[in-house]
């Protein structure tokens, strides 16, 4: 595996956090652009953008995405994910308002789920609006696969051509209501994929880091950050995305993959620019 490098991609904030859960999460444009600074030189070359409303609430609105996307821009170069899911409930056209700006990728979820005490929809109408939108403005999807029917799902739209032909794949594992985090899950999923796909695992809560491993030693990608997980240790809250992502890197150099450039990430996926270098 040694010299094989390893996507990390930080979701900053996410949309079902509070500061009352972690003083530390990251909630204005400030805060956020800050924080995916932090993340990126820490070893991230993704950041999957939420953002937050003046009072601190999960939006979709365009404006607040583009001045959060231009802070960060300003403050370092790396590929921007936009979240189409929103917070639960969000209606469909908010959720797709954010990708007339066109980042680079965006995710697209699979399949209408229970997401803790709610209902995450997307039937399939939803997916091919949304997955119609990103083609329509150039943006690569990273499919989010929640539970093992979404792969069914994914393999019958690929058929069918309701989805781009260059994708990346999440698997996002722990969600109540989805696939617990254990490992013979990740690997069942990964062993549908096409050898040649590029993916990358979600761990949730007391997940993230076992699976970041574990995804790690069999060549995949990870996502870090406290949309997923705020803690550090049992017990210990993490103070920054960043203290979360040093230590994935600490690991994984051990198991001799560094963590990817952003060139590297762009080549790896197919996403080029003239000036990365």
């Amino acid at each position: 595996m040694t010299n094989n490098p390893f996507i990390i991609t930080c979701p900053v904030t996410g949309a079902e956090l509070s500061k009352d859960d972690t003083p530390h999460l990251p909630v204005t444009p400030a805060e956020i652009a800050q924080s995916a600074e932090e993340a990126v030189f820490a070893g991230a070359s993704i950041i999957h953008l939420h953002v937050r409303d003046e009072q601190g609430n999960p939006t979709q609105r365009e404006d607040i995405f583009e001045s959060v996307t231009q802070k960060i821009l300003r403050r370092c170069d790396c590929i921007l994910q936009y979240s189409t899911g929103g917070a639960v409930g969000t209606p469909i056209e908010k959720r797709m308002a954010p990708l007339k700006l066109k980042p680079d990728m965006a995710s697209l979820s699979m399949g209408t789920m229970n997401f803790g005490d709610d209902v995450f929809e997307n039937t399939t109408s939803i997916i091919r609006s949304i997955a119609g939108e990103m083609e329509k403005n150039g943006i690569m999807p990273e499919l989010e696969i929640f539970d093992y029917g979404m792969m069914d799902t994914t393999i019958r739209f690929l058929s069918k051509g309701y989805l781009p032909k260059k994708f990346h794949v999440n698997f996002v594992l722990g969600v109540p209501g989805g696939m617990d985090g254990n490992i013979e899950n990740l690997i069942s999923l990964k062993n549908r994929l096409n050898p040649m796909q590029t993916w990358t695992v979600t761990g949730v809560g007391k997940f993230q880091l076992p699976l970041a491993i574990h995804a790690i030693m069999m060549g995949g990608h990870v996502r870090i950050g406290f949309e997923d997980n705020i803690y550090f240790r049992k017990g210990e809250l993490a103070k920054t995305n960043a203290q979360l992502i040093k230590r994935i890197v600490r690991i994984a150099k051990e198991l001799g993959r560094p963590a990817a450039t952003l060139s590297q990430t762009r080549k790896m996926l197919g996403l080029y620019r003239l000036s990365d270098n």
